[in-house]
């Protein structure tokens, strides 16, 4: 069966997924969507004492599974310190820099559950005031987050209800164009996300039979090391991760096309699956590109540290200004999911 996309209800799938607060430790808000969207396509879940959740698809094949991941946690933050001027310090969740989330709104989610609006700024913001506002370094002693409540010292901050561990998410800010890109923040896994959900609904309603039974594991950990570790069944022969393919300077991927990684921080991936993923994209005219990540680890790489004897591999569609500002096109959204679909209907690489 021919697969045909719509590129448009996938970027309608990734902008719900982007406007769910999930920084890496506080994901559950999430996952419960997930959960409630397979329950939706008629396929069941389980989740994992971690937190993260686990679909599974029966194929042909019962004695060699495959495994496909992405991720739904986000890069973040905690409130490090109440400071005395009623503003907080912070603690980053996963791998990113200041400067790409000064002048970002955020939200601070309290251990009750309440939320408070705020904005990532300098110290050192007014340039009428501080000479050094645009020199002073962007670090963990001068960022800090102004909160949209009256309060001008740490008690008045504590009486809201907000305290060191407090976890604290970026405004997304996600936009879908006319010219067909989606930018947001967090495409970084949620476009991923999206693309497998996607998948499992079309196989779902189409009521087509995998070669080989399928486990699609939505980890909520990725960004801090460790999300797709664990719960690999023995029975696991190949297993691919589907996150971003990053872009910039001597990177051959570009936001139309789908990235096939072939070595990242971790080292090379599966030769033998690289090759299968290469000629299924040349025999089913997927546009893709082959390319290496030098900073870059992915849930496959976390399985295989873990010890898993498994064949991994990662592909993903290809992501501008990654931790940062993102933003992808639908032609690279579309590529990874032809992509995968074949993939899914496809023989096992030998071993």
């Amino acid at each position: 069966m021919t697969y045909q996309t719509n590129v448009q209800e996938t970027f309608s799938l990734i902008k719900e997924l982007v406007s769910i607060p999930s920084p890496s430790g506080n994901t559950e808000k999430v996952i419960g969507f997930v959960e409630q969207y397979l329950s939706e396509c008629g396929v069941e879940t389980v989740r994992n004492r971690k937190g993260g959740l686990i679909a599974s698809i029966k194929g042909t094949n019962e004695k060699e599974h495959r495994m496909l991941t992405a991720h739904v946690d986000t890069l973040g933050a905690m409130v490090k310190e109440v400071k005395p001027n009623g503003r907080l310090r912070l603690t980053t969740i996963g791998g990113f820099r200041w400067n790409s989330v000064e002048g970002e709104y955020c939200q601070i989610e309290t251990s009750s559950g309440k939320a408070y609006s705020g904005t990532i700024l300098m110290h050192q913001t007014s340039v009428h005031v501080y000479k050094n506002a645009g020199d002073a370094p962007r670090n963990d002693e001068n960022i800090e987050v102004r909160i949209d409540e009256k309060v001008t010292n740490a008690d008045q901050v504590r009486a809201l209800g907000i305290e060191v561990g407090d976890f604290v998410s970026f405004d997304p800010r996600v936009q879908i164009t006319e010219s067909g890109y989606i930018k947001s923040r967090h495409l970084d896994d949620k476009a991923s996300v999206a693309i497998l959900l996607k998948l499992i609904k079309f196989i779902q309603s189409e009521k087509i039979t995998l070669p080989y039974t399928t486990h699609f594991l939505i980890s909520n950990n990725e960004e801090i090391g460790y999300g797709g570790n664990s719960n690999i069944t023995p029975e696991t022969v190949e297993y691919l991760a589907v996150d971003m393919g990053a872009l910039g300077d001597g990177q051959s991927s570009d936001e139309y096309t789908v990235s096939i990684c072939v070595k990242d921080s971790s080292g090379p991936y599966h030769y033998g699956l690289r090759k299968h993923l290469v000629e299924l994209a040349k025999k089913n005219e997927v546009d893709y590109k082959v390319d290496i990540y030098p900073y870059y680890g992915s849930d496959a790489s976390a399985a295989i540290r873990s010890g898993h004897d498994i064949i991994h591999g990662l592909i993903g569609p290809g992501i501008e200004s990654s931790h940062a500002f993102e933003r992808t096109h639908a032609s690279s959204i579309e590529n990874t999911e032809k992509l995968i679909y074949h993939y899914l209907l496809s023989g096992m690489v030998e071993y």
